[in-house]
C-alpha cells in the first residue's frame, strides 16, 4: 500500500482519544502526522510543568486545558485534521455519546479506576468498537517487555505489569514507545491488516 493510499484511507476515519496526557497526547500527534481525518479528544485536566517530561506540550502552554493545547499543537502539525474537543471527566453515561462516531477508541488515562470504567463501559455499551489501551509503561529500559496482546476487540499495549509509583515514574521514552505502539495498532485496525493474536 502506498503512502497516498494509506493517507487516502485514513482521512475518512475517526479516532477517539480518552485522555490527553502522556499516552493520549503522543498518540494523537502520531495519528495526526499520518493524516487521520478526525480526532475526538477528551480530558478535563490542565497542563502543569511536571507533565512536560512525557506529554506533547510546551512550556508556554502550562496552565492551559490539555484539550485546547493539544488541538492547537495538532493543527500546527496537520491543519487538515478535524479535532473535536471535550473538556470533561468521562463517565459511563458520556462515553457512548462522545465516542459514538469513532472507528477506534484509544484509552489513555492515568487512574486505574478510570481505565477500568472505560473498558467496562465499552464492553457493555459499545462492544463492537475496537479499544486500544495502554497498560504498563512506567520506568525506563525494559524494552523487550513491551508487547501487544489482543483479546477480541481489546488491544493491550505495554508490559502489563509496571505500575507508576515514586520509584517507577512515567517518563518520555517508555511512555512514547507505548503511545506510538497504540497509534500503530490503530493504523493496523483501520487499514485492515492482520493483527497478532
Amino acid at each position: 500500500m502506498t503512502i497516498e493510499q494509506i493517507t487516502g484511507n485514513l482521512k475518512t476515519k475517526t479516532v477517539g482519544i480518552a485522555g490527553c496526557g502522556g499516552l493520549g497526547s503522543n498518540c494523537a500527534v502520531a495519528l495526526a502526522r499520518v493524516g487521520i481525518g478526525t480526532l475526538i479528544i477528551a480530558d478535563y485536566d490542565i497542563i502543569c510543568e511536571s507533565n512536560l517530561n512525557r506529554q506533547y506540550y510546551f512550556l508556554d502552554q502550562v496552565g492551559m486545558k490539555k484539550t485546547h493545547a493539544l488541538r492547537e499543537n495538532i493543527l500546527r502539525i496537520n491543519p487538515n485534521v478535524s479535532v473535536i474537543t471535550w473538556d470533561v471527566r468521562l463517565t459511563p453515561d458520556s462515553i457512548p455519546t462522545i465516542f459514538s462516531g469513532c472507528d477506534v477508541l484509544v484509552e489513555a488515562v492515568d487512574q486505574a479506576d478510570q481505565k477500568e470504567m472505560i473498558i467496562e463501559t465499552l464492553l457493555a455499551s459499545m462492544p463492537r468498537l475496537p479499544l486500544v489501551i495502554g497498560l504498563g509503561m512506567a520506568g525506563y529500559g525494559m524494552n523487550d517487555s513491551i508487547h501487544l496482546r489482543r483479546a477480541d476487540n481489546l488491544y493491550i499495549c505495554g508490559d502489563e505489569v509496571s505500575e507508576i509509583g515514586p520509584d517507577l515514574p512515567p517518563i518520555a521514552p517508555r511512555v512514547g514507545i507505548v503511545a506510538n505502539m497504540q497509534a500503530n495498532v490503530v493504523l493496523e485496525i483501520l487499514l485492515k491488516t492482520e493483527m497478532v493474536k
